[in-house]
């Protein structure tokens, strides 16, 4: 009997050499990271070391940026995001994005959710309201709007907002979300149960978050990663990284020496 292990898969996603300039200020350097399916990434460093430039990268938001240019390879299950086979609206229907301030279009809730179904093209009422509550569900706010669903999405708590953006976000059922700062503009109650949220989120979806409190990236993700100065200074699993780092710029952040 053969004692052989399967290969490990590849990442999920992963970028090779990915070096992101605005004009001639260089945000992101030659950085080769990959993005294990179903875990949680934390990407953490200082503010401007290029944490969130790379998070946008990942489906292709820094284009809409003037001045932004890249160089080097994204990959998603090992093709390039560029290399033709997919557009930039099918890409981000497959990566979705949350980002650090809630933004609820004014409509109401029900329409929020199903505003990416309905632009991509899904008219059928049945399929839409399935997709709105299971998308409320898996983001853990459709028991608190079950009853409201026809109300204006901007009568929620900037906590029921985010997750309502998330849900937003997996209604067109992707297969990675990116979360900028998801909690960094709400209270430790609501910021609980984001936290949970992502827990539950990882059995699906792959997941990107971008964090400046180490307690939350200890917490939340699998692998971490430390940005500083536009360069990835060390990644590994969580827990190595937060109690066994092997760089003195990683162990010197994360005890809260510089930051």
């Amino acid at each position: 009997m053969s004692t052989e292990t399967a290969p490990a898969p590849g990442p999920k996603m992963e970028t090779r050499g990915l070096t992101i300039s605005y004009g001639q200020k260089v945000a992101v350097k030659g950085v080769s990271l990959g993005l294990p399916g179903r875990e949680v990434t934390a990407l953490i460093g200082p503010s401007g070391c290029g944490k969130s430039t790379f998070l946008r990268a990942l489906n292709r938001m820094n284009e809409l940026i003037p001045g932004a240019s890249f160089t080097g390879e994204i990959l998603l299950d090992g093709r390039d995001v560029y290399g033709g086979h997919l557009d930039a609206v099918e890409l981000r229907r497959r990566v979705g994005m949350v980002f650090q301030k809630s933004n609820p279009f004014p409509k109401s809730i029900a329409e929020n959710v199903a505003y990416g179904l309905r632009v991509g093209g899904t008219s059928d009422k049945h399929e839409i309201a399935e997709r709105v509550e299971r998308s409320l569900r898996d983001a853990a706010l459709w028991d608190e709007v079950k009853d409201r669903l026809h109300e204006s999405a901007l009568g929620l708590s900037g906590g029921q907002q985010q997750r309502l953006c998330i849900a937003r976000a997996l209604a067109v059922e992707p297969e990675v979300v990116l979360m900028d700062e998801p909690a960094s503009a709400l209270d430790p109650i609501a910021t609980a149960k984001i936290e949970d949220l992502i827990h539950e989120l990882k059995a699906k979806y792959t997941i990107v978050i971008v964090t400046h409190n180490m307690q939350q990236a200890a917490r939340v993700s699998d692998q971490t990663a430390f940005f500083y100065m536009g360069e990835i200074v060390e990644v590994g699993a969580t827990e190595q990284i937060f109690t066994n780092p092997q760089e003195r710029r990683t162990e010197d952040y994360v005890t809260g020496k510089f930051g």
